[in-house]
């Protein structure tokens, strides 16, 4: 059977393009994100959290062989990174895109043709690198590559910090959710991204994405279709409180749930500068790392990918 994108049963039936228009709209007084800025994003230079406009920026496009297996595939994973984030940590590995903003910008139309160029190369899906802040600029462009023939799957890869309105304005358009799970604490939250609603925002967006695509499903050639896939970077002194995440995705989303549990951790961004991040100005150990797989197992997941 040949998979079809989710996507084009909505611009079949009309809905892509009102979904376009509604997005739109919520530029105007933007809560598209948890940060709740409510300010006017239809100019190009907007004072919101995320400081993006009318228009996207693109940092970077390119076909991705770094991702997981089940995304890259032989061919890679046709990434476009988008410059700033609603989240912002302070030990952000992309500090250069997400913190300075660095990138090009960007029209419906270029975003189109990055688009169809990536699947032209044979790329296996679309990746969307933290796109929670652009997501009406996305739809746009998106709208214009389907009907310039674009035919693969949309990857949303997240921080995780996503409003469920948000998220449902990419319902039936989103093939595969590739969410990052930080971190659980509110102290921890406020203390990394100064989002101590963070845990809270996380667990309710996973289970939406869930709702919506499902545990992963990967074809006869080990590539995924549709599904969740969630990541979880561990961090140095039990930052990243994997047993509260682990615990929650296995009992409230689905023990099926792929998981990548992430080692690259490494002193970057905000923790380079300030001595108040000291306790994590270091590489997560074997024995931290080997800890977090041990919690995830004795939690019932079953699909995890390590190092």
């Amino acid at each position: 059977m040949i998979f079809e994108p989710s996507y084009l049963k909505l611009h079949k039936s009309g809905e892509l393009e009102k979904r376009v228009q509604i997005a739109l709209e919520e530029l105007k007084s933007c809560k598209l994100c948890p940060r709740n800025c409510a300010v006017d994003r239809t100019y190009e230079i907007s004072d919101g959290f995320c400081q993006i406009g009318r228009h996207l920026s693109v940092s970077k496009y390119f076909a991705h062989f770094g991702e997981e297996d089940v995304i890259k595939g032989s061919h890679g994973s046709g990434t476009i990174f988008f410059s700033s984030c609603n989240l912002k940590c302070s030990f952000c590995q992309n500090y250069d895109i997400s913190w300075e903003r660095k990138g090009q910008l960007t029209h419906p139309t270029k975003l189109a043709q990055m688009m169809m160029e990536l699947q032209n190369s044979g790329c296996h899906n679309i990746n969307l690198v933290t796109p929670s802040h652009v997501t009406p600029q996305i739809l746009e462009g998106l709208l214009i590559a389907v009907e310039e023939g674009l035919n693969i799957p949309i990857v949303y890869n997240t921080s995780g910090y996503d409003s469920i309105q948000n998220l449902k304005l990419m319902d039936g358009i989103v093939d595969i959710y590739m969410p990052d799970f930080k971190f659980w604490n509110p102290e921890t939250g406020y203390k990394l991204a100064r989002a101590p609603n963070y845990g809270e925002i996380a667990c309710n967006a996973l289970k939406e994405m869930h709702r919506q695509v499902g545990d992963l499903i990967i074809n006869d050639e080990g590539i995924a279709q549709k599904g969740l896939l969630v990541r979880h970077l561990i961090m140095p002194n039990e930052y990243a409180d994997t047993e509260e995440i682990m615990n929650f995705i296995a009992n409230e989303i689905s023990p099926n749930t792929y998981i990548n549990l992430m080692a690259q951790y490494h002193s970057d961004g905000e923790v380079n500068k300030n001595y108040l991040y000291s306790d994590i100005d270091r590489r997560v150990s074997m024995e931290e790392y080997q800890e977090a797989v041990s919690i995830a197992t004795d939690a019932g997941l079953k699909r995890l990918i390590t190092i």
